[in-house]
């Protein structure tokens, strides 16, 4: 009887996190709540795509940003020395189109990653007072800019950036992104928990979508500031909180799409690349922070393999009933918090049925990234994040 309760007692953290996690996300922002109104003053808005090795991408994001209802608006796109056709196609458009303008970079530099560079590069071309950078595997509503633009105003912004709805269209997408997402959601919590808090480690932004005014950009260094660090948005969004800027992060799911990766190979390489050598940078400061970072990163992937693995070994008379009665609890309420994930994405509950071949995905992905360190590849090129 005691050994028993002790295993019911040591489910609580997998009770207690999926009930804290959806409480916490609840306070939460969005687009949804901001003014699409046109009229008044129109500041241009200048948006930079970085773009390399897009060809698959490059033509949904540019034509939707066409699509805007805001008057005032250029497109810099910003061929990061494609080998794919993506120049070629960023051509035709800005052919069509004097809205859109192209510039290829200089040769990288050493000592900054490939997307900063670019990113660096459009920004000198654009003249906007605001100058928002957008992913090329981004879509976006003909609503955002204007949106966004009254937010940055209301909400008086010097840099406000928008997290979308994530597109899984592949089996190993809707495996393992909401692994990934369901991490960052206990991480941070909702929009307004992170924009509340007055502790740098805690902020974080979407790199997908990031709005600055011109002014501010300039002054803070704009991307150059961070041009070695791997997740640069979450970089710059602590390091403009550190110089006392206004940095907002709101939600904009009807009003952003992003399609991130397409294939396990893009799923391991991309989230390889920013789980490790990115994510120290969510950690507090510190010895025990840094010491410590690994072992939390392996943590949300054991938790979905060990239960089951206990499960089965339980069966196979290879572990005792207290052992096998916690596998089994905490194998329940894994399956429950998974069903209400897929429930409101919308996806078919069979993929809770097989969270734990994703949870193995996931820490199959952390252990490499551990593996790896600061090393970092990307599209053809080796980093060394700092």
């Amino acid at each position: 009887m005691v050994p028993s309760l002790i295993a019911l007692a040591l489910t609580t953290p997998w009770i207690i996190t999926p009930i804290v996690t959806l409480l916490r996300a609840r306070r939460s922002r969005s687009l949804d709540d901001e003014s699409a109104d046109v009229s008044g003053m129109h500041p241009l808005v200048s948006l930079v795509i970085p773009a390399r090795d897009e060809r698959h991408n490059i033509r949904r994001c540019v034509e939707s940003a066409l699509a805007t209802r805001y008057p005032a608006f250029e497109i810099v796109v910003v061929d990061d020395h494609s080998t794919d056709g993506t120049a070629a196609i960023v051509a035709e458009l800005a052919a069509r189109d004097a809205r859109v303008r192209v510039v290829t970079p200089a040769a990288l530099p050493d000592g900054w990653f490939g997307k900063q560079w670019a990113c660096d590069a459009g920004a000198q071309l654009a003249r906007g007072g605001i100058v928002g950078f957008m992913d090329a595997d981004t879509w976006q509503s003909p609503d955002l800019v204007p949106r966004v633009v009254n937010a940055m105003e209301s909400r008086r912004a010097d840099m406000l950036t928008v997290a979308g709805e994530q597109e899984m269209g592949s089996f190993w997408e809707r495996l393992i992104q909401p692994q990934v997402f369901a991490i960052l959601g206990a991480r941070y919590g909702g929009t307004e928990i992170v924009n509340a808090s007055r502790h740098a480690a805690n902020k974080i932004a979407n790199g997908q979508c990031m709005f600055f005014r011109r002014d501010a950009y300039d002054a803070m260094g704009g991307h150059g500031a961070v041009r070695d660090k791997v997740a640069e948005d979450l970089a710059l969004a602590q390091h403009w909180f550190l110089a006392g800027r206004t940095v907002t992060l709101t939600l904009g799911l009807t009003q952003l799409r992003t399609r991130m990766y397409t294939s396990l190979r893009e799923l391991v390489d991309g989230w390889g690349k920013n789980i490790y050598a990115g994510g120290r940078d969510a950690m507090p400061r510190g010895l025990i922070g840094r010491a410590i970072f690994p072992l939390l990163l392996v943590l949300p992937g054991l938790s979905g393999v060990l239960p089951p693995a206990l499960v089965a070994f339980g069966v196979a008379g290879l572990v005792g009933p207290a052992v096998m009665t916690w596998a089994s609890i905490v194998l329940a309420i894994n399956l429950l918090w998974w069903l209400l994930v897929y429930a409101s994405l919308r996806m078919s509950p069979l993929y809770a049925l097989l969270h734990p071949l994703g949870a193995a995905a996931l820490l199959y992905i952390s252990v490499r990234a551990i593996l790896r360190g600061r090393n970092v590849r990307w599209k053809g090129r080796d980093y060394q994040a700092g």
